[in-house]
């Protein structure tokens, strides 16, 4: 038998790697050339008080009905040493406005906050967008520190506070956010994350590992919280629901949600990464309740048994069998989690086997996302990555706070990281918080929109990714909500390959992104079959699509049809 060399098995691990890659995928970072001038501010003070490491998110949304995706970044307030809750941020300085860019076409913004009225008023983390009043118009939910904010559009360009006429306050410290038509009444419903049972003046001192300095507090120094369901009532208000249908019962640390239909029973499940405990799965039962299932479903610890600080989720099917699996970023040391669904409403462990372990160990990530970057019929993961500690270069040699952004590439059962052939976008380190994805230039290529804490964000333009063939769908729901959200989308390309995705604009962290299903078609010039099976119940199924389009499918009238 003759052994490898050296050489040989170095050269075999680089090719794991992904350094043997040379991706015809170009990343470039276009946010100083677009106009947007927009910087995040923590504010972050001696104190060291924890909200001032844990935002921003960033929606990716057609505010104006123009047929172009608009941004809206989330944004701190003014905070120092005295902050309390009777002496409450301060967002009135324009530096701390939360903001809205105009897509002007060609890569270009323009600041609309003032006109649009969404600069916000408190210290704000997460956004959500969809059409909850189904009028046509792209609504926002912003969540905060002390309350969220429900913003209704007008659609005229601008946005009306509703949060107190709707009855959609949340109190507390909420995070992400995701809207949902849980009962299948046609209507979107809201479930918003909360992180954590939080003040101002439970705020504690907490020292780093040096002991000479102050570090922000672990998320076990405070306790959990039960999260928020608001059912919408049909008449511009939502109600409360949280206590019947179970939701109340599971205080959790909750900072990221995504949604998608698990156990392919027809109701759609709620998914949340929880900071430093288990994971939640929320399945829906079809009768208006739901139940925590994560450890049954596999879902809740690593495959050691362990808890995991939970921040970035999404829920998609990355390995094209039918069934949705999960990713969940995490902590360094603690390497990424991947769940792959067995097939039977569970779900097995298998960052190592994929080679997120490895990939990962030193890694810190946020928002995330299973996104096709070459459109090669693969989901890839993207990662906004950045250390939680800004002290944790002090304690912990070999691990930096600032980290540039992540690429796994899915080779079909693992994946290898390709970051460093994707351009300078991803050598350039950053506090990465909130992701979100988009075709913004509609040239069928998934771009992708960065939040940075304290600093300015990154707008990552995809050039080459659509070398391959692709399809995007647009769904306008008619008996189903009128985006479609929850809708499951399945495509058979002419080289009779399948891949399925869910319609929906929540996943990541504290982000919303486009719900328009993109595929990517590799070889295949054209779509054998598309079936969409609608929250409503209706299949829908369409033969011979030309790929390389955005395809709007408006659902029929009737199941017959």
């Amino acid at each position: 038998m003759r052994v490898p060399t050296v050489a040989a098995l170095l050269s075999l691990v680089a090719i794991l790697d992904g350094r043997s890659f040379s991706s015809p995928v170009q990343f470039i970072d276009v946010s100083q050339a677009s106009g947007i001038a927009f910087r995040h501010a923590a504010s972050k003070t001696s104190v060291k008080f924890l909200p001032e490491t844990m935002g921003g998110g960033v929606a990716v949304f057609d505010a104006d009905g123009d047929g172009r995706l608009d941004l809206f970044f989330t944004n701190g307030a003014a905070i120092d040493e005295r902050t309390s809750s009777n002496r409450p941020p301060d967002k009135g300085n324009a530096r701390y406005w939360n903001r809205l860019y105009r897509n002007l076409g060609g890569w270009k913004f323009e600041d609309i906050t003032e006109r649009a009225r969404v600069a916000g008023r408190r210290y704000d983390f997460g956004v959500a967008a969809a059409d909850y009043d189904n009028d046509g118009d792209i609504d926002l939910h912003v969540s905060g520190l002390g309350g969220n904010t429900l913003f209704r559009n007008e659609g005229n360009g601008t946005f009306t506070d509703v949060t107190a006429a709707a009855g959609a306050a949340v109190p507390g410290w909420s995070s992400s956010a995701a809207f949902v038509d849980y009962d299948h009444d046609g209507r979107l419903d809201l479930f918003v994350a909360r992180y954590l049972a939080w003040t101002w003046e439970s705020n504690i001192v907490c020292m780093a590992a040096d002991g000479a300095t102050r570090a922000y507090c672990h998320p076990r120094q405070f306790s959990p919280v039960s999260s928020v369901l608001l059912r919408n009532n049909g008449n511009g208000t939502f109600s409360d629901v949280s206590d019947a249908t179970g939701i109340a019962g599971h205080p959790g640390k909750a900072l990221g949600v995504a949604i998608h239909d698990y156990d392919r029973d027809g109701f759609i499940d709620l998914f949340v990464a929880n900071d430093s405990m288990q994971q939640f799965l929320f399945k829906n039962t079809g009768w208006s309740t739901f139940r925590e299932v994560g450890l049954a479903a596999g879902v809740a610890y690593d495959d050691d048994g362990r808890s995991f600080a939970g921040m970035g989720i999404d829920v998609q099917d990355y390995d094209n069998d039918g069934w949705p699996d999960v990713f969940v970023t995490t902590l360094s040391l603690e390497r990424y989690a991947l769940y792959r669904a067995t097939g039977d409403g569970r779900f097995e462990y298998v960052s190592h086997a994929a080679g997120i372990g490895r990939a990962t160990l030193q890694h810190a990530g946020w928002g995330t996302g299973f996104v096709d970057f070459d459109n090669d019929g693969r989901r890839d993961l993207f990662v906004a990555q950045s250390h939680v500690l800004d002290t944790v270069s002090r304690s912990r040699q070999g691990f930096d706070y600032l980290q540039p952004p992540l690429m796994l590439r899915n080779l079909g059962s693992s994946f290898t990281d390709v970051s460093a052939t994707l351009g300078p976008a991803f050598a350039r380190p950053a506090a990465g918080r909130g992701a979100a994805f988009a075709d913004l230039d509609n040239d069928g290529d998934i771009d992708i929109v960065v939040a940075n804490l304290d600093g300015a964000p990154a707008l990552l333009r995809n050039d080459g990714g659509n070398a391959n063939h692709w399809l995007s769908v647009k769904l306008r729901g008619t008996r189903s909500n009128r985006q479609g959200i929850g809708a499951v989308v399945t495509v058979v390309d002419d080289r009779n390959r399948t891949q399925s995705g869910i319609c929906s604009t929540s996943s990541s962290y504290q982000s919303a992104s486009d719900p328009r299903v993109h595929f990517g078609l590799a070889d295949a010039a054209k779509v054998r079959r598309i079936e969409v099976r609608w929250p409503s119940g209706i299949t829908q199924v369409l033969t011979d699509v030309a790929a390389d389009q955005v395809l709007e499918i408006t659902e029929p009238a009737s199941k017959s049809q």
